[in-house]
């Protein structure tokens, strides 16, 4: 996959991608849907599957002292779409100038002008340009004139609600992976770099991968059954775990961060890459009165992970 970070200066064999347009925080099943439609649009066209998102997400623009609320981060994302077969992944950077643009203005100066797409999908729900003035239907409007087709994938649901990234959120908040599972399509994953900490949990006979929660939508603090993929470095394999996500009540910690205990394992992780799984969620997050507890209840946590893991994949 050839990622981009701009629609300008591109050469013509990086041009001319029938793409999904949006901004795919979680990759989910809705998300996936609108992706398939691409894909097939390029199959049919001839042209390389591509897709147009944005960096960093809107929000971060509008309301840049929110709390965290992204379920991915951009390099995570890229991973997911390279998976799904995604062959041109346009990151157009996003700040005041793009967000100044009329809606007529984007299409003509990023995607007629700067991509050339051949055309473009996007889900019902779309909004684009200044004051979010364009919808989907202005977008096939607009496609029209600027000679790209375009198709409006609708929102896709179950029994139980709509697919969205908010129910996705909502789920984790309430510890419920099971269910952002549903609505993924796949286990929801935290990936990033494993970071230097305290050293504690190894004084403590489990050594832990510690990893930034930094500009991510945190799940419920607790201790997790996981599923861990280390993708880089000399250890690179599947692996089974358990991780505390949260604050370290016990020993004083302020900043959230994500602390990974691999089952069978002896080897340094520092600089790798992680994509740690949220399988179920075993406990909330306590705190002890010193270590001897907190070491006891860690052991009833990782026999417990274990039995939840048993038939995960």
């Amino acid at each position: 996959m050839k990622r981009f970070r701009d629609y300008r200066g591109l050469a013509e064999a990086d041009r001319g991608a029938a793409v999904a347009m949006g901004n795919f925080d979680g990759v989910h099943l809705g998300h996936q849907s609108v992706l398939a439609l691409a894909h097939a649009a390029a199959a049919e066209l001839g042209a390389p599957f591509g897709v147009v998102t944005f960096e960093p997400h809107p929000r971060s623009f509008f309301a840049p002292d929110a709390p965290p609320f992204r379920l991915m981060t951009g390099d995570a994302r890229a991973r997911r779409m390279e998976k799904l077969g995604v062959e041109r992944l346009y990151e157009l950077p996003f700040g005041a100038p793009m967000a100044a643009l009329p809606p007529e203005a984007f299409v003509a100066a990023a995607l007629a002008a700067g991509l050339g797409v051949r055309h473009v999908v996007v889900g019902a729900d779309f909004r684009f340009g200044k004051g979010r003035a364009g919808d989907a239907e202005t977008l096939r409007t607009l496609g029209r004139t600027a000679g790209f087709g375009v198709t409006v994938a609708p929102l896709v649901s179950d029994g139980e609600g709509d697919f969205s990234s908010t129910a996705i959120r909502e789920a984790l908040a309430a510890g419920r992976p099971e269910v952002a599972a549903r609505i993924l399509g796949h286990w929801h994953r935290i990936e990033g770099e494993v970071e230097h900490g305290d050293k504690r949990g190894r004084s403590l006979g489990f050594p832990t991968a510690n990893m930034s929660l930094a500009g991510l939508n945190p799940p419920r603090f607790g201790v997790y059954a996981i599923l861990v993929d280390v993708l880089t470095g000399p250890h690179q394999g599947r692996y089974r775990g358990v991780a505390s996500v949260g604050v370290r009540p016990t020993f004083g910690a302020r900043a959230a961060n994500l602390e990974v205990h691999l089952f069978d394992f002896d080897g340094d992780l520092y600089g790798a890459v992680l994509s740690v799984a949220l399988v179920a969620f075993l406990r909330p997050e306590l705190r002890f009165d010193g270590a001897e507890p907190l070491v006891a209840q860690m052991h009833r946590d990782a026999e417990e992970a274990r039995a939840q893991l048993a038939g995960a994949a």
